[in-house]
Formats: C-alpha cells, structure tokens, sequence
C-alpha cells in the first residue's frame, strides 16, 4: 500500500496510513521516504531532512530510510563531459559544484544529522555523498535513537558512469548493526544485485535489509521481492521521486541525451519505494505517484517463520561444498611504517 501526499497545503507534509501488524508479537514501525533532493543545496536538503524526519516521528515511526545519496544528490542525466580520452571544462566544474555539496563523515552535517535522530527519537538511515578528501563516496549513514553516530557503509560497486564520479567502498564497512529494534544494514541500490554482499550480509544476522535506490523500473519489485524471500528479512527499499524541475536549469545542469525532451514537470524518477515482509509480501508500496512517507508496522516475528522455511547461511547451507571469504579490512593505496612503529611502541609502554 503506498502513501500519497496531503492534499491540503497547510496539514501535514504528507498523508500518512497505519498498516496495523500483530499485535501478539513485537513490531516495529519503520518509514521510507520518497522525496527529491535540493540539488547543489546541501544546507536545505538538511532542513527537508528534518521535515520529513518530524513528520514520520509523528506517526511513530521508530526507523526511518531515505533514499540513495539524498544528502549531496543523485547526478541523475549528467556525464560530467566524459567521453573516453577527454573531460570537458564544463564537466570539471560540475564536479566542483558537487564536491562542493558532498559531507565529510564525521563532519557537521552528520553532527547535524545525530541530532535530528535524537530529537525524534528514531533509528536513521541516510543516503549521503561523502566527501574523503577529494573522492567521493555514495555512502549510507546509521544513527540510533539517542542521537549516535553508528558508523557507515560505502557502496563497493558504483554502476556504469557512477564510476567516474565515486570511488570503490572496501569490505571493512559492510556493517550490520544489532539495536532493539533488530540488526541494521545496507546494500545501495545495484549492489543488492551482488549474491556474495548479500550473502556476507545474512551471514551477519541481517534483519532489517535498507536497500536505497535510483533505479525505479518495474523490475526493480522483484529483485527486492527476491532478497526479502532469500534472507528472511525485512526489506526497505527507498528512492527519490523527482522531476526535472528539482534540478538546477539548463544550460547550468543538463540531462544528457534527453534535455529536449524535458519540460520542468517531466518526471526524472518515479520513486517506486516499497516495503516486503521475509515471506515476500508487500507491506507498504510500490508508490510511483509523488512523494510521499510509506509506512508499515514489522512483524518482527515473521523473521523466524520465514527462516524455519528457509536459512540461506544456517540449515540451508552447505559450507562444505560453498563458502565466502570476505576481506573486511580497511584497503588503503598508502601506509607509512613511522605510524604502525609508533603504535608498536605505544603497545610496548603498555
């Protein structure tokens, strides 16, 4: 079932509908969001942050998940002038705009954002561009209700041209986090593709699976349909629903290709943010109407009568025959020995 806006310009920013769950069993109420960007304004997409963050809270929700790179934006159409062998002055300084927009981590807009999940009281996860120097990174926050920073995940894998604006995440943030309300993670958008992340990722006892998004075809459902059912876990997947006018104008941001086609009320990204229960049925959603906060209330006992059905890493295994090995350590291109003598030394005092 999906949510769709609120009418009436001065009630509440969206409508909002109670799924109901069992009420024999804990529950937990979690919320997708499906709204857009303010592209190349990082200050104000906070504060939009906040306002769906409040409106969510209101309705009691305990987890909410927004979309894949929602802090910093998603470049959707733009080719940063590449073609092989060339970049474009124009391409360069669209990078530089959106370096500009992109968060360091740890960094005040995640101060910022710490503070908003405390306020409300609810489990945060958000889709950032996190800036690392001069990298950036598509990234997934976690915060707790008291207000914690948990950590982080980067996307290992950027799909086709994310590759020429995002770097590789590595294995050492592939976090699962266990909290009251059930063990938290992430796979970004395509990544949820990649049988081994998920498998490294139900081997961490994975409960509540956030799968933010830019992909909002049809097909999109069944690969979320799929995890949920491999897993036996909740997934949450959220995406943007955009137009063309939540975008910065031509000619200063183009849709490469399209452009012509557009008029400021195309839509760009039609959202499709849903909500499946472990045994594949669908919760809240597919909403491809607008934005909107999509709800549903976890039975968290639904994770156990799927796994008595079907454990992918426990009695459904055959680690004689198939096994993963996952190189969870931080890969970094430079180490000095002054620094790992140091700590020996430190060690040594000790």
């Amino acid at each position: 079932m999906s949510i769709v806006p609120a009418p009436q310009p001065d009630g509440p920013l969206f409508a909002e509908v109670d799924m109901g769950g069992d009420a024999s069993a804990p529950t937990v109420r979690a919320t997708v969001v499906q709204a857009s960007t303010i592209f190349y304004d990082t200050p104000a997409t906070l504060d939009k942050a906040e306002r769906l963050l409040a409106e969510a809270a209101g309705y009691g929700s305990q987890l909410v998940v927004f979309p894949e790179a929602f802090i910093g934006g998603y470049p959707r159409g733009s080719n940063f002038g590449v073609t092989i062998g060339n970049r474009t002055a124009k391409g360069k300084e669209d990078f530089r705009k959106y370096h500009a927009s992109a968060i360091d981590v740890p960094g005040p807009e995640i101060e910022r954002l710490a503070a908003m999940a405390g306020k409300y009281k609810v489990y945060l996860v958000m889709g950032v561009i996190e800036r690392d120097g001069y990298t950036l990174y598509c990234t997934v926050v976690f915060f707790d209700s008291q207000g914690r920073f948990l950590g982080k995940h980067r996307k290992i894998m950027p799909t086709a041209l994310e590759r020429i604006i995002w770097g590789f995440g590595d294995g050492s943030t592939i976090p699962v986090f266990e909290t009251p309300i059930g063990k938290i993670g992430a796979a970004i958008c395509w990544e949820s593709k990649m049988p081994l992340l998920r498998t490294a990722m139900y081997a961490k006892g994975i409960e509540i699976y956030c799968a933010p998004t830019a992909d909002s075809r049809d097909v999109w459902q069944a690969s979320m349909t799929h995890i949920a059912l491999e897993g036996g876990c909740f997934v949450l997947s959220a995406n943007q629903f955009c137009r063309r006018k939540d975008y910065p104008p031509p000619p200063e941001y183009l849709f490469s290709g399209t452009e012509d086609e557009l008029n400021p009320d195309s839509v760009v990204c039609a959202g499709g943010s849903v909500i499946i229960s472990p045994s594949g049925a669908i919760l809240a959603g597919p909403n491809y109407d607008g934005e909107a906060l999509i709800s549903a209330d976890l039975d968290m006992g639904e994770i156990a009568r799927a796994k008595f059905d079907f454990d992918v890493v426990g009695h459904y295994s055959r680690p004689e025959v198939l096994s993963l090995i996952v190189r969870d350590h931080p890969a970094k291109p430079v180490t000095f020995t002054s620094a790992s003598e140091k700590a020996e030394d430190a060690h040594k005092l000790l």
